[in-house]
């Protein structure tokens, strides 16, 4: 029962080793800082040389490159029409637009054929003349010492290059190439040369023609008109920088800054020029139009008028609608006086009614004329006269008929007078009636006539108004068109440009490119991003363990000490070196790990310690004779076997024979005793693996060998054995079962990390809980915080002279 609860106690164990593991190794995948700061310290000599070739490459770029030049200028543009000038746009104002779209129109204006014609024929811009330099050629705008006129018959000779060089102040070379074969001759200045195609002559420029014009090589080149074109179209740039502001910026690059500077001037003044030649021809174009149209407008005009006064001659009026109003007034006049005649028609009606009643069988108190109102409107005096009569009369006749009766003579009398009193009055009214009714048909017939006059009015003003809607049209316009005409010959008179310079071309003092700080600061930036890559690339390609802390992060094994990089000699095989230089740092490490498995193995006096490693030449063998001599010199007896029998090295170590040892041992062909070599270490043993058998791993399970690690306890403390790589054969694996303590050698730059893994694996498969892990070979940088002078005092050590020298430094680094 005990046993069975040892082994699942056993298996807890086992499995909580695994589960460790696996958790280093899932750790030791991340990004390990200690190791990028050790890869980026080692690439620092890299990355500057890096730095360098980057910083040379953008002075070499910088050198050969040649500097562009750009000049600028900025003018504002106003956007008018020549019919908003006039007043002739739709709705009598300019027609509203978006901003800046007269502006497109002004751009291609000026990136016309018509501005290049312009440009070409003001700027000698078809022969350009370079000197070769060094390295570069300039161009030698306006500074050339010589100057060519010439007439092409041949288009091939456009765009050529001609080489120049002077012999003397009046004789020159010229050379061309036609095809692949050169063509020369020596010419003398202002000679006419007539070549095959074309006809040229050199004149020199007295200003800048000197002695060094004689050691120069020169050339030119004359342009075609599409290569020249194409030249301004390339480097000439217009942009809209404000369309609100109707500005508009002229732009020009160039390799040479004068030149730039006087395209962007000369392309201001010839688009002035065209500007002024449009305006002009616009203005030509608007005068004779209103001419044209004032003419026209004129006859329009007359033909009228002719129209007009036809209709007045036929109709005897200038005005129908007032004579119509006059009309109107005239019958409603006759109107009013008809209704005052037949007012007093009715009165007389009214009175001859009257004056034939009797009066006296009335009321006597009333007369004719009182009975009658309005009597006065008749306008008749002798009427009425004759009716006061007849009043006083009747009054009378009432008078005497209260004293008389109607048989009395005064009663007849007065009858008599009252009856030829009427008798007047009715003779009287007749009369009026009959002028009454004359004067209402007089005006019937008036108002008849006027009536059929209105009648006829309306048809006349309909075509009078059609007569005088053209005739005040015409005029209107005749009229504008002549004040338009009159203020248009007085604006010509101030015509200006309708644009402004606001900020003409300057010459440019610094190339816009190439940028010399950026094109340093691209090199600076390449040579840092290499730099950075090369560390990315080391530290992806670095699958080496340097330091501890790979080797803490990358394995569940303890770390046992670290052994520093022993150069003070180059050894072909592993040697005893602990006893040369006890005051080495090596000798201290290797000290600090035999203090280490003294607290290992301190319940324990006698210990056997294997020590392995991975592949060869990982300094299994070193760390073993040196480790066994650290002990020796402790006062503890050491002995040292050698199971690496494929592939022996102990004894070339001590300098010993290999004819007998561990083989012929466990084959009963000699003894122990017979086996065992003395060093110069008097506790210090060691048993070399004798020649290599053929069966190791069997020899190694054979019971002979546990015989021979008994009697070896007898007789030594610490039996330290030199076993195959665990990585290579299973020998190394056999032997560490049988150790109390197993080391495993990792050499730093020289084992991989994959073989970390290996670690763990032995560990968990074969419960190895108190493998150790021995880090050999480190360098200074690798030690990650083991320090083998703490305590002594700078000197007490014998290290190696540092280099001394920056070469010798970089050296050290770099390897």
């Amino acid at each position: 029962m005990a046993a069975k609860e040892e082994t699942e106690l056993e298996e807890l164990i086992r499995n909580a080793n695994g589960i460790e593991t696996e958790d280093k190794e899932d750790e030791g995948d991340g990004l390990d800082i200690t190791t990028l700061l050790q890869v980026a310290r080692k690439s620092l000599p890299w990355i500057a040389l890096l730095i360098a070739l980057g910083l040379t490459s953008s002075w070499l770029f910088l050198r050969y490159t040649k500097p562009v030049y750009q000049s600028s200028s900025v003018l504002k543009i106003d956007e008018k029409t020549e019919a908003g000038l006039l007043g002739l746009g739709a709705g009598g104002s300019v027609e509203k637009r978006r901003p800046g779209a007269n502006l497109e129109g002004e751009v291609e204006l000026i990136k016309s054929n018509l501005i290049y014609r312009r440009l070409k024929d003001s700027l000698a811009l078809d022969v350009n003349y370079y000197v070769e330099g060094t390295v570069l050629e300039s161009e030698l705008y306006t500074r050339s010492p010589f100057q060519v006129t010439y007439k092409i018959k041949n288009p091939a000779f456009y765009n050529r290059k001609f080489n120049v060089n002077f012999s003397s102040p009046t004789q020159f070379r010229l050379s061309y190439l036609e095809g692949e074969q050169e063509v020369s001759g020596v010419y003398s200045v202002g000679q006419p040369l007539n070549l095959a195609g074309l006809d040229l002559r050199l004149t020199t420029h007295g200003t800048y023609f000197d002695a060094n014009a004689l050691d120069a090589q020169f050339y030119f080149v004359i342009l075609d008109e599409g290569t020249l074109n194409t030249y301004l179209n390339t480097n000439l740039s217009v942009q809209i920088v404000n369309p609100d502001a109707n500005t508009v910026q002229i732009s020009f690059k160039d390799f040479n800054p004068a030149k730039a500077q006087d395209i962007v001037n000369k392309i201001d003044t010839v688009y002035l020029q065209e500007k002024l030649a449009q305006k002009k021809k616009a203005s030509d174009q608007s005068l004779q139009f209103l001419s044209e149209q004032a003419d026209a407008f004129n006859n329009k005009l007359q033909l009228a008028e002719d129209n007009l006064q036809s209709f007045a001659r036929e109709n005897r009026t200038y005005d129908v609608r007032a004579d119509a109003a006059t009309v109107n007034g005239k019958i409603l006049a006759q109107e009013e006086k008809r209704q005052n005649l037949l007012q007093k028609q009715g009165l007389l009606a009214d009175l001859s009614s009257l004056v034939e009643q009797d009066q006296l069988t009335a009321n006597e108190d009333s007369t004719v004329a009182q009975s009658i109102p309005g009597l006065a409107e008749l306008e008749d005096g002798r009427l009425t006269q004759e009716i006061e009569a007849l009043n006083d009369q009747q009054w009378d006749l009432r008078r005497v008929l209260r004293s008389y009766k109607e048989t009395t003579e005064a009663v007849k009398q007065r009858r008599v007078q009252l009856d030829f009193t009427r008798s007047t009055i009715r003779r009287l009214l007749e009369q009026n009636k009959l002028l009454l009714q004359e004067q209402i048909e007089k005006m019937n017939r008036q108002r008849d006539e006027l009536n059929a006059k209105l009648d006829g009015l309306p048809q006349k003003a309909t075509q009078q108004a059609r007569l005088q809607r053209p005739f005040e049209l015409y005029e209107k316009t005749y009229v504008n068109l002549i004040n338009k005409d009159l203020e248009f010959r007085l604006g010509q008179a101030g015509t200006t440009a309708d644009f402004q310079i606001l900020s003409p071309a300057s010459l440019p003092s610094e190339p816009i490119s190439p940028v010399r700080a950026m094109i340093y600061a691209i090199g600076l930036a390449g040579g840092i991003v290499l730099g950075l890559g090369l560390i990315a690339i080391r530290y992806f390609l670095h699958d080496t363990v340097t330091n501890t802390r790979e080797l803490e992060r990358m394995t569940s094994a303890s770390l046992l000490g670290v052994i520093p990089t022993y150069d003070k000699e180059k050894m072909m095989v592993s040697k005893l070196v602990v006893n040369k230089n006890p005051k080495s740092a090596i000798s201290e490490s290797i000290r600090s790990i035999r203090t280490n498995l003294d607290f290992i193995g301190s319940s324990r006096k006698k210990r056997i310690i294997s020590v392995t490693s991975t592949v060869s030449g990982e300094g299994k063998t070193f760390v073993t004779v040196n480790l066994g001599g650290i002990i020796a010199l402790s006062e503890q007896r050491v002995v040292i076997l050698d199971l690496d029998m494929r592939k022996p090295k102990v004894n070339l170590a001590f300098g010993g024979e290999n004819a007998r040892g561990i083989s012929t041992i466990l084959i009963e062909k000699h003894t122990i005793e017979e086996c065992i070599q003395h060093t110069d270490i008097p506790t210090l043993d060691f048993i070399s693996a004798g020649p290599t058998p053929p069966n190791p791993s069997e020899l190694i399970l054979n019971p002979k060998f546990d015989e021979l690690l008994a009697e070896l306890h007898q007789h030594y403390d610490v039996i330290l054995i030199d076993t195959p790589p665990v990585g290579l054969v299973t020998d190394g694996i056999l032997i560490m079962r049988k150790a109390d303590i197993p080391l495993y050698i990792v050499r730093a730059g020289y084992s991989k990390k994959a073989f970390l893994k290996n670690i763990n694996k032995l560990m968990r498969t074969n419960n190895f809980t108190r493998l150790s892990t021995i880090l050999n070979d480190a360098s200074a940088t690798g030690l990650s915080g083991y320090s083998y002078g703490y305590g002594y005092g700078q000197g007490y050590y014998d290290e190696p002279t540092p280099p001394k020298g920056v070469i010798s430094r970089l050296r050290q680094r770099i390897s």
